[in-house]
């Protein structure tokens, strides 16, 4: 997972960064609502951690901006609050979780992944369909109108990314973390290669599909209008 983790005190940022580290996940820190907003303008992450108490604004605020944004990136609220009526204003205000400070690390790692496994639809899913693709999650096969599409296994989760997010903005460091992996020693124009192969292999502009790329950001799968 890539986890986008806003919070304004060094200690507390550093416990959860070495709980995610050590379990093979990346984290991004942002100290105060300011500089977090002007990240989300151009990364993408699976799961984001907003503190309450921030030096410029609360973490409500920076929900609220989300969620008005149409942004349903999971948000789990950790913070030293812990009065019943203030995990009820973070839950109206559009979180997807709560939890005191400060965390114990299974507890948080194993909320952070249900958040991720419930904004992926896995649970009991097999497959996925948009449109004329089928993506069969158990096999790692996507079909086209029933034929199977010749794609790598590098492709075929490139593929599966880019539609399970359709519409959806990817930064570029996300898809490499996603695709390749979190150490992952590759060229900078491998991601670019792989877009370029998906157009003609998924047959995306036959099909009402287009992946858009954003300059200096990432890429989007959007349906052609």
């Amino acid at each position: 997972m890539r986890i986008g983790l806003l919070e304004d005190n060094a200690d507390h940022a550093t416990l959860v960064t070495q709980v995610l580290f050590a379990a093979g996940h990346s984290c991004e820190v942002y100290a105060s609502g300011t500089r977090f907003i002007q990240a989300m303008v151009r990364e993408t992450f699976d799961v984001l951690v907003l503190d309450w108490m921030l030096p410029d604004m609360t973490g409500i605020e920076v929900l609220d901006w989300l969620r008005d944004l149409q942004d349903r990136t999971p948000v789990l609220v950790l913070t030293s609050r812990d009065a019943e009526q203030d995990i009820v204003e973070a839950l109206a205000h559009g979180a997807d979780d709560y939890l005191v400070k400060p965390p114990r690390p299974a507890e948080l790692l194993a909320r952070l992944q249900a958040l991720k496994r419930r904004a992926d639809n896995l649970p009991g899913t097999r497959a996925m369909v948009v449109g004329p693709y089928e993506f069969d999650l158990g096999s790692n096969v996507v079909r086209l109108h029933g034929d199977i599409v010749d794609l790598t296994e590098r492709q075929y989760q490139l593929a599966m990314m880019m539609f399970r997010n359709s519409g959806r903005l990817l930064s570029r460091q996300y898809l490499l973390e996603a695709v390749w992996g979190l150490n992952a020693q590759i060229q900078t124009r491998t991601l670019d290669i792989h877009v370029s192969q998906l157009r003609n292999l998924m047959g995306l502009a036959d099909n009402g599909w287009r992946i858009s790329s954003i300059y200096a950001h990432g890429y989007r799968l959007e349906p052609l209008e």
